[in-house]
């Protein structure tokens, strides 16, 4: 596990107190006729989503003015900063959309620092769940209520640490909303004894708890879909990697930031046994 900067983990602070505040605004509409919508992709927006980003922006603008921004429902307007390959911010208010529209609790607030073309802070926020990670310094959790003002008191944080591959009986987790022939032929090849469904980045967040061990995502993904739950599992000591097993990268404007094929683990090692087992093309994945 590579540790993060005293500045990565006052971002990651910073982000936290953001996550918190717009939590507040999503919760508001929780209970509510929230006038749902589909984009030009036919995905769902709401007014949870546009409330939640936009107590962020006016956050990050305050105290990160210099840094641009990507945000979903921004880009989803045509509103795409210029990226210079230096820093910047992406943000998804609210991660889950189809979750928060069915009336079930997981659904996250995402905001992560790039840097080089990974994530060095970023923060999940379940806001129904009352449940906050933060990927800094290092890997951690704790519960807090939406619109809190402060984070936490130091002794009410849990670290995580993600787990070695099992060699049975490990935990896959999946999207609830997205299934695929393609993760079952992947999982066929690894020592799962048992999967999990749930929705948004919770999935990354589970393997840095140590409570699942991987989670194979084939279809369409943007990288604010995944950057801060990637933040919190590098931080915990895991990896995203794509089929090659690299460590998935952020800021490719020409691909319009979507992500290939991914596979978030929490041990490095069984991706690269993995990558090794493609690459041959012969035996099981670990």
């Amino acid at each position: 596990m590579v540790e993060g900067s005293d500045d990565d983990e006052a971002m990651a602070e910073f982000f936290a107190l953001l996550a918190l505040e717009a939590g507040e605004a999503i919760m508001r509409v929780f209970d509510r006729d929230p006038h749902a919508r589909s984009k030009s992709d036919a995905s769902p927006v709401c007014d949870a989503d546009l409330f939640g980003e936009e107590v962020i922006l006016k956050g990050l603008a305050r105290q990160a003015s210099k840094l641009p921004i990507v945000a979903e429902e921004l880009c989803s307007m045509g509103v795409i900063p210029a990226l210079d390959g230096g820093d910047f911010i992406l943000v998804d208010a609210l991660d889950g959309t189809k979750e928060f529209l069915a009336r079930r609790d997981a659904f996250t607030v995402n905001i992560a620092l790039i840097r080089g073309g990974a994530p060095v802070a970023g923060v999940v926020y379940a806001p129904a769940r009352k449940t906050l990670f933060l990927g800094g310094r290092r890997a951690r959790s704790s519960l807090a209520a939406p619109g809190e003002r402060r984070l936490p008191a130091p002794q009410d944080w849990r670290e995580l640490h993600a787990r070695p591959m099992p060699k049975r009986d490990a935990v896959a987790v999946l999207s609830r909303s997205h299934r695929d022939a393609e993760s079952r032929d992947f999982l066929a090849g690894l020592p799962v004894g048992s999967e999990v469904s749930t929705g948004s980045s919770l999935k990354f967040c589970m393997i840095a708890a140590g409570e699942a061990d991987i989670y194979p995502r084939f279809g369409r993904t943007m990288e604010w879909d995944i950057a801060a739950g990637d933040a919190v599992l590098r931080r915990a000591g895991g990896l995203v990697a794509d089929i090659l097993g690299k460590p998935v990268t952020y800021g490719k404007a020409s691909d319009e930031f979507a992500n290939e094929p991914f596979f978030a683990w929490g041990d490095p090692h069984a991706a690269e046994a993995y990558a090794r087992k493609r690459a041959s093309g012969t035996g099981d994945a670990c």
